[in-house]
């Protein structure tokens, strides 16, 4: 008997709320099985609960096969807290990112964000592009060890242990900040683990580990020497390594010598909004936050409160977002009719959304697509 599955509906913030109404749209017209739940996310509950992230969202993600995440915003600390309700005002609540938190939540250490050119994207950098990007989703300067103001013992600690740098000694605690990286073995291991797997699962030829070794020593360190021991028990496929700031030339130059790529989660990020816009833009920026128990399903585009409201943006990154999100669930074949119909739609040519250079809706577009169907 098919299975009829519960999926998370988290809309979040602008333009969020829009987008995966165009991908309800697509998966409607599938005919796919499944139940909506809605889940409260973003700023709106940072304002009023002090919470971006409740705990009755949470709850619900873990009850439910997989989700589908809109967009947040996310503005400053200092910020954040002047937008409170009054009431909470002054208590010492912290935004952090609640998509963020929801990867360290679930361990959703698998950042999986393809990139690939449509023929008759005029927005296209070049055609046949095909790249995959694999993120490291839950730790490096992501991982949330920030001191600001300093403590007494980390000052004295950093004044000891970096001689040469001594201009801790010179400055007050509210005069510096610090971000911890922190590169695991075990995460290190998994993500580069994965990006193999996916490789020799659907027969890519290269993996091209991404770092800054010869400067960030200890921590890019590890993950190139964890890499470098992953990539030795698949003898199938080609390993290659290269310095963050080096592939952002390279993949402009030439991104057809690349394949998959596989990075920590700050070079990741960079690394895929590159890859991103060589196939588009962020409009077509799909992504997935992927664990061993959960996947959330994301555009990668923030939530452009400046076109709130206006049902303007680009659906297809969500709607590609979909596609991740029903083949994670094995539904394989609905997974190659969303992508099927979103190239015929792109390739077409008669509906576009203002980035493509057109002045259809959203929903529109969103239609169009389940329209191919």
């Amino acid at each position: 008997m098919k299975k009829k599955y519960r999926i998370g509906w988290l809309p979040g913030d602008g333009v969020g709320i829009e987008v995966l109404e165009a991908a309800k749209i697509v998966l409607e017209k599938l005919n796919f099985d499944a139940e909506y739940v809605n889940g409260d996310i973003g700023w709106e509950f940072w304002c009023n609960e002090g919470d971006a992230l409740p705990q009755r969202t949470l709850d619900l993600l873990s009850n439910v096969d997989a989700a589908m995440f809109g967009a947040i915003t996310s503005k400053p600390v200092k910020l954040a807290e002047k937008e409170l309700t009054p009431s909470l005002q002054g208590k010492g609540l912290i935004y952090r990112s609640p998509i963020v938190r929801m990867r360290q939540q679930f361990d959703l250490y698998i950042c999986h964000r393809p990139c690939k050119s449509y023929p008759g994207n005029s927005l296209n950098f070049k055609e046949n592009i095909d790249l995959v990007v694999f993120r490291e989703n839950t730790e490096d300067l992501y991982a949330g060890v920030e001191f600001s103001p300093v403590p007494d013992e980390l000052k004295a600690t950093l004044s000891r242990l970096s001689k040469p740098f001594k201009v801790f000694e010179t400055l007050g605690n509210n005069d510096f900040a610090v971000s911890c990286k922190v590169n695991t073995r075990k995460g290190s291991e998994r993500i580069v683990r994965a990006a193999f797997e996916f490789a020799r699962k659907h027969g890519r030829k290269k993996v091209t580990v991404v770092h800054k070794a010869n400067v960030v020593r200890a921590a890019d360190g590890l993950f190139l020497d964890v890499a470098r021991e992953v990539g030795a028990a698949y003898p199938d496929i080609q390993f290659d390594e290269a310095n963050v700031d080096a592939i952002m030339m390279w993949l402009l130059k030439n991104p057809f010598n690349y394949d998959v790529l596989v990075a920590p989660n700050l070079y990741g990020d960079i690394v895929s909004d590159l890859c991103a816009q060589l196939v588009g833009g962020l409009g077509f920026g799909c992504s997935g936050n992927i664990g061993d128990k959960l996947g959330v399903f994301e555009p990668t585009h923030g939530s452009a409160p400046k076109y709130a409201g206006q049902y303007k943006v680009n659906p297809i990154a969500t709607i590609l977002s979909a596609k991740q999100m029903l083949d994670w669930l094995g539904e394989t074949d609905l997974g190659r009719k969303v992508e099927g119909a979103t190239a015929a739609v792109i390739k077409e040519g008669k509906v576009k959304t203002y980035d493509m250079g057109g002045a259809n809706t959203t929903l529109e577009m969103g239609q169009a697509i389940a329209d191919k169907i």
